[in-house]
């Protein structure tokens, strides 16, 4: 059997259940039996994603399901993601693939993402709800493995559409024929990866001088485009430079955006990020000199906040609240 997630841009096809949104999988066996290309643009095969139970067997805090609502095991008990493919909404529908009925009100049905109360006359004929929802809003629902296949189907597709001419010379690429994910030239033969972007994210801490209470550094971003209070705060991010090692790239990004210098940087755990398509390191590091000098075309402001007094930080599910959490845990602050 044939199944595949159905993604659009960064939303993917998902049904509402009592427990909330799911991604939806579509059997697609019975329309591949037309001998459609087993790989052309809008379909890609995905590799299976596991738990982090898989590969975390110590007590150490780790990013697993028990910042979602629901189990990998209640979803899938052997912790697998339940899709082999991937295929955007716009192949389903030149290949005239069977579909349920799906609420085109994106806007409307993301917002009542919470809700409970959408009307019954909303639903197909199997009295289902269905709508493309943004990755963002799924990651607070999700467990890990369903996120992080999600996540790999965004990102390869966004790759296939974004890979269509060599880069060397500019002939039209096909996909290799040996099962290899790679698209090559027609021309010159040169093979085109899927290309992944590191990025560091670093918790900043230290002791408040005047309490003593553990503070964290957070800063508002104009990447957020907010304008209406509460302002959201996060942790200090960058990509990884050429020829940088992560902790180079830790150091220098703090240094860059807010002035101060690092000592005791330790790695924590990572996160891939179809946002386009990176990979998202998360650190911890230690305050250890120097005054706030905020890079201010990336920075509207930043601060050692403590932690019983936070701001709005990001949403749970992403590596900046998991890393925020793990610290507040540790002092014994709850996260409201």
């Amino acid at each position: 059997m044939s199944a595949a997630f159905i993604i659009e841009k960064d939303t993917v096809l998902c049904r509402r259940t009592p427990k909330g949104w799911q991604p939806l999988s579509i059997d697609f066996s019975a329309d591949s039996d037309r001998n459609l290309p087993p790989y052309q643009l809008g379909c890609v095969e995905l590799l299976e994603s596991l738990a982090p139970s898989h590969w975390q067997q110590s007590a150490h805090w780790q990013r697993d399901s028990s910042n979602s609502s629901i189990s990998d095991e209640a979803v899938h008990p052997a912790n697998n993601a339940p899709a082999a493919y991937a295929i955007s909404y716009h192949y389903a529908k030149i290949n005239q693939l069977t579909l349920p009925t799906i609420r085109d009100d994106i806007e409307s049905i993301s917002a009542a993402i919470n809700q409970t109360d959408i009307q019954a006359n909303d639903a197909d004929d199997n009295g289902a709800i269905n709508a493309f929802i943004s990755y963002r809003q799924l990651l607070t629902q999700i467990p890990v493995a369903l996120a992080d296949q999600i996540s790999q189907a965004m990102q390869l597709l966004r790759w296939q559409a974004d890979t269509q001419f060599c880069s060397r010379c500019g002939a039209a690429v096909c996909a290799a024929d040996s099962g290899e994910r790679a698209m090559v030239c027609s021309v010159c033969r040169l093979r085109q990866y899927p290309r992944v972007q590191p990025c560091v994210i670093t918790a900043i801490t230290r002791p408040n001088p005047k309490s003593g209470e553990m503070q964290i550094l957070l800063a508002h971003h104009h990447r957020y485009g907010q304008t209406t209070l509460p302002l959201q705060y996060g942790l200090i991010a960058g990509f990884v430079e050429v020829g940088e090692s992560l902790e180079h790239a830790v150091v220098r990004e703090v240094f860059e955006e807010v002035g101060i210098r690092l000592s005791h940087i330790r790695y924590v755990s990572s996160q891939p990020w179809p946002f386009p398509s990176n990979l998202m390191l998360g650190f911890r590091a230690n305050y250890d000199s120097g005054d706030l000098v905020l890079q201010e075309d990336e920075l509207s402001h930043a601060d050692f906040f403590d932690l019983s007094k936070l701001p709005k930080i990001p949403f749970k599910g992403s590596i900046a609240y998991d890393l925020i959490a793990q610290i507040a845990a540790e002092q014994g602050v709850a996260l409201s």
